[in-house]
């Protein structure tokens, strides 16, 4: 079982993934900055859900 994921994390994920797929990478740390980059979030704790997010969905693509 994995962990669940709030809506707004899930949608905003998905459209930088949609958007800007080929510039995320798996790793964790240069997608923190992409999504500070392209996104208007200022919370830390939201950013780095994002990011683990898109992390996880550029390195497993069918899972999510």
């Amino acid at each position: 079982m994995g962990n669940i994921r709030q809506t707004h994390i899930k949608n905003i994920s998905f459209r930088l993934v949609e958007n800007y797929g080929d510039v995320f990478t798996t790793d964790f740390d240069k997608n923190k900055l992409l999504v500070s980059q392209y996104t208007t979030i200022e919370g830390k704790v939201i950013r780095n859900r994002v990011a683990g997010y898109v992390t996880r969905k550029i390195r497993y693509p069918k899972l999510i």
